[in-house]
């Protein structure tokens, strides 16, 4: 089917500002995600799992300015001993980034794959993001793997001592960073990658992540610092049997966060968990958009997502478990709740289930509310001040979420960042 003149204008508008990269052994999966991109078009406000979140900033080919934020802290995970990954503007920093040498562990430019035609990553790149088309299509992941110029590939056939952090520096106002990462876990292996940064003006980044019978991988993500910034993620992930993914993610500041988690349960007693939390002010949108397949037996998924949001600020979820047919002794687990802190905030919510197996305990709730005034009042008559009270309700409304991270040090540092935008923004 044609698309609408309105959003093919806007699709080519949008790629005649980018060049595709040619060579090597991800050009034909490149040359593939431009034919989905074309054959789907960029999204508009009228496309479904679009009409929450005004795509406009993300389609148009200039990248709005963003101005560069200092809040005087140190970067997220600048204490911690972990392997450091560093892009400016979506581009690898040589210089700024440590030796990629760590046992178990073998890191690849995806840039350089441009320039070698065998490599393990071709039989990946693009492989998870096209799947994850159907039945939802995601344009801005298949436009991705088309163009993206940079990122990393990360085979992890160990137990590294270290976490792996991808760091994202924003350096210029007009920066429009497009960043491809695929990372595979093989049998038995288990690894942790951090990511954090403001990345640059506009950025769109994608990640494959592939996890073996046996393996796991941690992911924690801190998106924050540059206010005026605008994202969209895509994380694809597919689980092989007895394998655990589990994701989090922080997002403070940002005008527009879109983070779409897709996630498919292969193998039989698989493990996903995906959860995250965000506190915004003002001129403040975030969505996250999850979808979890369960296609094997025994396998668990958990969605625990908190948003905290207040002077106008806005939160969407959209979230779906579908549980295929023969998938039986599912466990899906769906929660996501908005903690509103005035009357001009908004949280709009779309939990989903599909189910085509009789064996399953599958389970999704959402809720928005104001603060408990009982708490409140219970704290402040204890002789904790008002903002000191609310603050502390705040951070025991997003501990469901934070407690999904295992390591409790990286859990102890979020729960820190997110004290200190409370007390900056009091």
């Amino acid at each position: 089917m044609a698309l609408p003149e309105r959003k093919e204008s806007a699709t080519e508008l949008r790629l005649a500002g980018l060049k595709l990269p040619v060579g090597g052994c991800t050009d034909a999966a490149r040359e593939s995600a431009l034919t989905r991109v074309r054959a789907m078009g960029l999204p508009s406000r009228r496309d479904e799992y679009w009409k929450y979140t005004r795509p406009d900033t993300l389609v148009q080919p200039e990248p709005p300015r963003a101005a560069l934020f200092e809040d005087g802290e140190t970067p997220m995970f600048g204490d911690m001993d972990r392997l450091r990954v560093v892009f400016v503007d979506g581009v690898f920093d040589p210089e700024a980034s440590d030796d990629l040498d760590l046992e178990g562990v073998s890191i690849d430019r995806i840039a350089d794959l441009c320039a070698r035609d065998i490599h393990w990553a071709k039989h990946l790149y693009g492989k998870l993001e096209q799947a994850g088309q159907t039945p939802v299509e995601r344009p801005f992941a298949a436009l991705n793997t088309a163009f993206a110029k940079d990122g990393v590939a990360i085979h992890i056939a160990g137990r590294p001592s270290k976490p792996i952090s991808l760091i994202y520096v924003h350096e210029s106002e007009t920066s429009d960073a497009l960043l491809h990462h695929v990372i595979r876990v093989e049998p038995g292996a288990e690894a942790t990658i951090l990511e954090n940064g403001p990345a640059a003006a506009r950025f769109n980044k994608c990640m494959e992540i592939d996890v073996a019978s046996g393996g796991k991988l941690h992911l924690v993500r801190a998106q924050g610092r540059d206010h005026e910034r605008r994202a969209v993620t895509h994380v694809f992930a597919r689980l092989g049997t007895e394998s655990v993914f589990k994701c989090f993610t922080l997002t403070i500041n940002g005008m527009l966060t879109r983070n779409e988690v897709v996630v498919e349960l292969t193998g039989d007693d698989a493990l996903a968990h995906v959860a995250g939390a965000c506190v915004g002010d003002g001129d403040f949108h975030h969505d996250d958009t999850v979808f979890i397949t369960h296609d094997a037996v025994g396998c668990e998924s958990r969605q625990v997502f908190k948003k905290v949001l207040r002077n106008g600020a806005t939160g969407v979820f959209q979230g779906k478990i579908l549980v295929r047919e023969g998938a039986q002794k599912t466990d899906g687990y769906q929660i996501s709740q908005a903690l509103l802190l005035d009357g001009d905030s908004q949280f709009l919510a779309k939990p989903e289930l599909e189910i085509y197996a009789d064996d399953v305990a599958c389970s999704h709730g959402s809720t928005s509310g104001a603060i408990d005034e009982d708490a409140l009042f219970y704290l402040r008559s204890r002789g904790v001040p008002e903002g000191q009270a609310t603050d502390l309700l705040t951070l025991a409304f997003l501990g469901e979420a934070v407690d999904e991270i295992e390591d409790k040090d990286l859990a102890a540092e979020i729960i820190g960042r997110v004290e200190a935008w409370l007390l900056r923004h009091h």
